[in-house]
């Protein structure tokens, strides 16, 4: 990654009529249909935007929409990219990087995970609270990365806390039911063993998934405040393990969606 290559995206994005976006969002898997409350929205296909990686899973769209929500501009990564797609992790957060370069302020970041505590259920929210990264890497781990912001981040508070009070007043006032928890990162993409499940869940984890860290990190990079959700999916309980459905799961963030949608532009209104 160059500052070149992300002026390239940067002047692309521009040109399509990428103008000054106050907020980023990332929809995680199964969790696209926010995009349908986008005003006068612009779409640019990742695989037009100079330098951008493609999307490879099938339940990501691969599409990085611009509009507004609530009064705000926002720009919305439609499908994000993988460890487990063969990414390295500065292929998987360049988007955040141009994201930050048109001008996001803010960033909201979704994603589909299984509950590691057995409190929570199927089908509920989990405000992520905190995460440990079990991915083996790090996207600051490149020669040039000074270049681009402090090489050492600080990593003591990752997630807003501002925005996660925004968000838990507003689930209160919606009668939303959400949790708070930590988030393990894994690399995937095969789900885990019982064995595995019951080492999350001694390491402290609330909830798994293959994803969000290293978007975290590289915000944290860039000074930019996130929120994070977690759609929980499934339920990993060692002692009483089924084996997993995909299409349940993406059927389970579905039905869950439309309560994350309503806390992002709630909270959107309010920033």
């Amino acid at each position: 990654m160059t500052q070149t290559q992300l002026d390239e995206s940067v002047e692309y994005l521009k040109k399509k009529g990428f103008e000054s976006p106050e907020i980023g969002i990332v929809l995680g898997t199964g969790l696209g249909q926010l995009v349908d409350g986008i005003e006068n929205p612009i779409e640019a296909h990742y695989n037009h935007i100079p330098h951008f990686p493609l999307a490879t899973v099938e339940f990501h769209s691969g599409k990085l929409i611009y509009g507004t929500i609530a009064g705000k501009k926002v720009a919305v990564m439609q499908g994000r990219f993988h460890l487990y797609e063969g990414y390295d992790f500065v292929d998987i957060t360049y988007p955040i990087r141009v994201m930050h370069q048109l001008g996001i302020q803010k960033l909201f970041v979704s994603n589909a995970a299984g509950a590691i505590n057995l409190d929570f259920k199927k089908g509920e929210i989990m405000l992520i609270e905190d995460h440990i990264n079990l991915q083996g890497g790090s996207p600051l781990a490149f020669k040039n990365v000074s270049a681009f912001g402090d090489r050492f981040v600080d990593m003591s508070e990752p997630y807003d806390l501002d925005m996660r009070k925004k968000i838990e007043g507003i689930a209160q006032k919606e009668g939303i039911s959400i949790r708070k928890g930590v988030y393990a990162s894994v690399v995937g993409p095969q789900l885990e063993t019982k064995a595995e499940y019951r080492m999350l869940k001694m390491v402290g984890a609330d909830a798994v998934g293959m994803s969000t860290v290293p978007e975290v990190i590289v915000a944290n990079h860039l000074r930019l405040p996130i929120v994070a959700v977690s759609v929980l999916t499934d339920e990993c309980d060692p002692d009483n393990l089924q084996p997993v459905n995909v299409q349940e799961i993406i059927a389970i963030a579905g039905k869950a969606e439309p309560k994350m949608i309503q806390l992002f532009t709630e909270l959107i209104k309010q920033l």
